[in-house]
């Protein structure tokens, strides 16, 4: 555990990501994959015929569950809340609920064919790992935001003393 984070905090350099609001590259976002697979694979003590049929199945999950949430956010960015008639928001709750319906019955059919794969303990283990490791990068990446927002505290206070004073 302690390896995976070290591995983790070593491999993801994402300061730069809130110095300028833009989208993770190719290469973070390799690099964030990397310590995922290695979380879950080191949480749940995978042997290699269990990896070997665990992990397409699994990315083949986190892809559907992907989708769901990429059409609801589709359907959310054409929905200006400014202009939308009561019943465009009402359809847009109801869309909210109808995914998250399909959500629970993916995870359901996904949970069901892992246990052919892996087994129950590690099916469980594998959600707290996911909580885990969102978790653990949402703490860094607040760690990260934290740190740029002092840097640029400190900038500013070293301005203003350098600045000269109007008498």
């Amino acid at each position: 555990m302690k390896n995976i984070i070290v591995l983790f905090l070593l491999v993801i350099p994402l300061g730069h990501l809130f110095a300028q609001d833009t989208a993770l590259d190719a290469d973070q976002r390799s690099k964030i994959e990397s310590a995922r697979i290695a979380l879950i694979t080191e949480r749940l003590g995978l042997t290699p015929d269990e990896a070997e049929k665990f992990w397409p199945l699994y990315n083949e999950f986190i892809e559907k569950r992907k989708g769901l949430r990429n059409e609801y956010n589709t359907a959310k960015s054409k929905l200006d809340p400014n202009t939308a008639s009561e019943q465009e928001k009402k359809d847009l709750l109801n869309l909210g609920l109808k995914l998250k319906e399909r959500q629970v019955d993916l995870e359901k059919n996904y949970s069901e064919r892992m246990m052919k794969v892996i087994s129950a303990q590690q099916v469980m283990a594998l959600r707290k790992a996911e909580e885990d490791f969102r978790r653990m990068l949402l703490e860094q990446l607040e760690r990260r935001r934290d740190r740029m927002e002092r840097r640029q505290q400190i900038r500013e206070n070293n301005t203003d003393r350098i600045r000269p004073r109007d008498n």
